[in-house]
């Protein structure tokens, strides 16, 4: 990095710590606010779960302009957004524009390479939809990019940021389970089960786990297609493209630190039995389970333990449930966390808690379980091949 630029640099992020660390009421009228754009493309997973309103009600951030392809859909957004200008070409606009925040919301995974690296080509800081890329190279590419520019780098993992889902952690290490010993993971298990519910909701879970437990050293898994194994012939393209899938049962088991090990499940015959898309923990002196969704519920198990008649359990809210009298909330406030959470981080130089790395961690799970499914047998993470298993 010359001169020029590391002054540029250090300007921006102490005119950005001083703008994100003063009071709103006490902030000075003639404060710098920072430039903010979104890209969207409608018709080509548009702008993903509520992407397009992160900048709202902001005050240290001024929305300059939206992107999308698609001209109805531009029209549509930029009125509902009351945004000054609107672009066809996402490129233009970021040239132009010269923002210093981006929120990436196609759910279309496809896209996310093209449009993460020209957002890093102009520095601006990413808040981007999940999956990060459909592969692990891309992932690597674009983070490696990210890193070398300063560019601080969120996706939206939104349940890793959920408070009862910190709650849990916390109470987890002061003991509330005992030591950790199991994981277990169900996806939705509905028409998309297999490879689809594994990629759209199982990289929640997969993020969790981590969360939790720290990176996977290895995998082991079985992926089916109608009662028999995959091969690469059975790969097929979602409507939210997010690279190729595979399968309509997935079993899955994960190795983690400390002997701790973890399944992820997928099968739409177990639906009725394991009922919502969620992970349990399973410890030496109890367990809890977090039901999986914007917002999640979080529920410890009460047990009798085994008698000659049999035994009674019971899963119950944790009564220090931080939103247990709250009213639901949605995306716009999961988003609104993990959004002041990547400011923060922007101000303070420092990786974002739901960061671009933990997102590529969490497609590297998936990828391992195709590895292991297509070679049969077990693999160790992290993974050496960074190609698409099903189109290596």
């Amino acid at each position: 990095m010359n001169a020029t630029a590391a002054r540029t640099r250090r300007q921006f992020l102490a005119a950005t710590a001083a703008t994100l660390s003063t009071p709103v009421l006490l902030r000075a009228a003639d404060a710098p606010k920072l430039k903010a754009a979104i890209i969207g493309h409608t018709g080509r997973g548009d702008y993903g779960h509520g992407l397009d309103v992160i900048f709202n009600g902001r005050p240290n951030v001024e929305l300059v302009a939206v992107a999308d392809a698609h001209p109805e859909g531009l029209a549509k957004m930029a009125a509902k957004l009351k945004v000054p200008r609107q672009y066809a070409d996402y490129r233009a606009m970021l040239e132009k524009e010269r923002p210093q925040l981006v929120a990436i919301g196609p759910r279309h995974a496809d896209q996310h390479l093209a449009m993460g690296l020209a957002a890093v080509a102009v520095g601006a800081h990413i808040y981007m939809e999940k999956p990060i890329t459909p592969t692990l190279a891309e992932a690597d590419g674009l983070l490696a990019a990210a890193d070398q520019r300063g560019v601080k780098f969120a996706v939206a993992h939104q349940m890793r940021m959920a408070p009862n889902v910190g709650h849990l952690r916390k109470r987890m290490a002061d003991g509330l389970i005992g030591e950790l010993l199991e994981m277990r993971s169900w996806g939705k298990q509905d028409g998309r089960a297999g490879g689809e519910d594994m990629i759209v909701l199982g990289s929640h879970l997969f993020d969790l786990m981590r969360l939790f437990a720290g990176d996977a050293q290895w995998c082991s898994a079985r992926v089916t297609q109608a009662g028999r194994d995959i091969t690469p012939a059975d790969a097929r393209v979602m409507k939210d493209n997010v690279g190729p899938v595979a399968g309509d049962e997935v079993t899955a088991q994960f190795g983690f630190a400390k002997g701790v090990t973890a399944t992820f499940t997928s099968r739409a015959k177990l639906r009725e039995h394991t009922g919502n898309w969620g992970i349990e923990f399973i410890g030496t002196k109890g367990a809890a389970r977090i039901l999986a969704n914007i917002p999640p519920q979080v529920f410890a198990l009460k047990t009798s333990g085994w008698k000659p008649d049999g035994k009674a359990e019971e899963w119950r809210r944790l009564p220090d449930d931080p939103t247990l009298n709250q009213p639901a909330q949605g995306f716009t406030e999961a988003n609104a966390r993990l959004v002041d959470d990547w400011l923060d981080a922007i101000a303070k130089n420092r990786a974002p808690e739901c960061s671009g790395h933990n997102a590529m961690k969490a497609i590297e799970m998936i990828m391992a379980v195709y590895q292991s499914a297509l070679g049969a047998k077990r693999v160790s993470l992290p993974l050496a091949d960074r190609r698409h298993p099903l189109a290596a």
